[in-house]
């Protein structure tokens, strides 16, 4: 395993040096190498001048494949790969059987919004239950109320078939999205507060910024929002919902118009209770830019805000840790001393924002971050305007994929033990596999990691012994998020593992942990588009409060019940 990168004392060292080298930042550019080739975007130039290209090379196909034992051994290392990389052994057809244990079908819906990526939100008003499924400028809200009838009551956007995409219904303005949101009730206006994710739209703009730089100004000059935006939720439906308040993640000029502000905007969710304060990951600068993923210019840190008054939010600090920023020479050694700088293929700095299992507000004081390729971090968020490190671990490199992506904290508080995930992006396993890790953080100073989840093993009447051989993406993609009704049951992790569909994962024996549940869906290759083939399954949402789990895949949604949750409480 891991140990330890940096103990607290260490820490201490390394931000007195941090703020050391931060004085000295004017005389910074001493530290510099001259340039050797000069791209149209100077930050990248310099990427590219100080860590030389380290791509990892395709590996010999004797390396990875099938055992004699009827088990997958994955590649130790691979490029970023956007195509099928099928092996010997590996079914030659999409597998259209479903297979279950300890979890049955209340109903299959074959509604798709987006087969690759959507975000959802629960929400009850009056008597009826509502989801929220969307992702970017596509939005559909479905009444749940009876999981057993799912009504659709609104399309915004395309829907997606096997064709790809619809023309749009009910557009959103040019540049306009609906961003990853986090809703809580907040107790003093007795409404639903929405807090949406706006940041910088990658995908269709850039795809690799170490040689399309004639693209990257497009994102340095974005022509929407990086930021977030409040809503007041009068009702269910968008016409109920009254824009309160619009900022900028660009801190430094907090009154800049769209076009000229700077950094990534707020990425995934923010981490909102309904209380004074929100937390949210974001760069807000363009000197944020120590990562490797191709198509993200990017390292995110977290923000505080108080939303005291949701009409006013005021920022309140900003934490970043070691190996960020490109602008400082500190920050650029201790990025060097990383195995990853240099590959071209790894993301580093935060993804999602922070995990707080208790709110500032009721006493909370630790929150957990995932920052991909930097590692995991334990930070003291008690005074949100001075947030503080309080230690951090790092991990094998687990190339390529999403290294330290997301953190499930339901059973930290019963158990003091964590679980923290990355997620495949090649398909067909085309990469090492990403374990889920339990990190016990009893001692906050001194986290450990603990020995990795079982990995799903497929049923012995499947026509595979290998989940990797049924095609597509195999491995953890979330398990919902601290938006789902009831947050959590004490023993259970639920998972969405892509081709793997759910599984459920009994952790009530910390030191053996089994899986007892899951529910494996069929592919539907005549109802997808060939584009997204791949991506079977791509989230989980449970309703821990009526206990139903809901399945998003490339072809629909399912709600689940299983026994290990109870019967459904409609």
């Amino acid at each position: 395993m891991s140990t330890p990168l940096i103990n607290k004392q260490r820490l201490r060292f390394v931000y007195s040096l941090l703020g050391i080298w931060s004085f000295l930042m004017p005389f910074a550019s001493s530290f510099a190498l001259p340039s050797q080739k000069l791209p149209e975007d100077p930050i990248i130039a310099q990427l590219i001048d100080q860590y030389p290209n380290k791509s990892p090379e395709h590996p010999q196909a004797n390396t990875y494949g099938m055992d004699a034992n009827g088990t997958f051994k994955h590649p130790l290392i691979t490029p970023k790969y956007e195509q099928a990389k099928p092996f010997e052994g590996q079914l030659d057809y999409w597998d259209t059987q479903s297979y279950q244990h300890n979890m049955s079908l209340i109903n299959y819906y074959p509604i798709t919004v987006e087969p690759f990526h959507t975000w959802q939100n629960i929400l009850s008003f009056g008597n009826k239950k509502y989801l929220y499924q969307y992702v970017r400028r596509d939005m559909k809200i479905f009444d749940i109320t009876d999981p057993y009838q799912v009504e659709l009551l609104y399309t915004q956007g395309s829907t997606w078939g096997p064709s790809g995409p619809s023309d749009e219904v009910n557009p959103l303005p040019p540049g306009d999205m609906t961003g990853a949101a986090s809703i809580a009730w907040n107790t003093t206006l007795k409404r639903y507060v929405m807090i949406q994710s706006h940041e910088i739209q990658r995908f269709g703009v850039l795809k690799d910024k170490y040689s399309q730089t004639n693209n990257i100004d497009k994102i340095r000059k974005a022509d929407h929002l990086k930021g977030f935006k409040v809503y007041v939720m009068e009702g269910p439906l968008p016409k109920d919902w009254r824009l309160v308040a619009t900022r900028t993640t660009d801190i430094t000029h907090p009154q800049a118009p769209i076009g000229s502000q700077q950094g990534s905007g707020a990425r995934d969710r923010p981490t909102y209770f309904g209380g004074q304060f929100m937390f949210l990951a974001a760069a807000s600068t363009a000197t944020q830019a120590l990562t490797e993923y191709p198509n993200d210019l990017y390292s995110a840190g977290y923000q505080a805000w108080d939303l005291s008054d949701i009409s006013t939010p005021r920022f309140l600090g900003e934490i970043l840790v070691p190996g960020q920023r490109i602008d400082n020479a500190f920050d650029r050694w201790w990025y060097k001393q990383n195995p990853r700088a240099g590959n071209r293929t790894s993301w580093m700095g935060a993804r999602m924002s922070l995990f707080i299992p208790t709110p500032v507000e009721q006493g909370g004081r630790y929150a957990y971050a995932a920052m991909g390729g930097l590692g995991f971090f334990i930070i003291d968020v008690s005074k949100p305007n001075n947030m503080k490190v309080v230690s951090q671990l790092s991990f094998p490199p687990s190339v390529a994929g999403t290294e330290g992506d997301f953190i499930d904290i339901s059973q930290v508080n019963s158990t003091g033990i964590l679980y923290l995930s990355g997620y495949p992006l090649n398909e067909d396993c085309y990469e090492p596999y990403k374990h889920i890790y339990p990190i016990d953080v009893k001692n906050p100073a001194k986290p450990k990691i603990l020995a990795p989840l079982p990995r799903p093993k497929p049923p012995s009447a499947a026509p595979f012994t290998d989940f990797c051989q049924r095609k597509g993406s195999f491995g953890p993609k979330r398990s919902g998020g601290y938006t789902q009704p009831g947050f959590g049951k004490e023993g259970l992790l639920i998972y969405n593992f892509y081709n793997a569909g759910v599984q459920i994962f009994d952790v009530s024996d910390t030191e053996h942990p089994k899986i007892a549940g899951y529910f494996v869906p069929p592919n539907k290759p005549e109802a997808v588009h060939p584009s997204g083939l791949g991506n079977l399954s791509h989230a989980v949402y449970t309703e821990y409060d009526r206990k139903i789990v809901w399945l998003f895949t490339n072809h629909g949604f399912y709600a689940l019940k299983t026994p290990l949750l109870g019967e459904p409480n409609l």
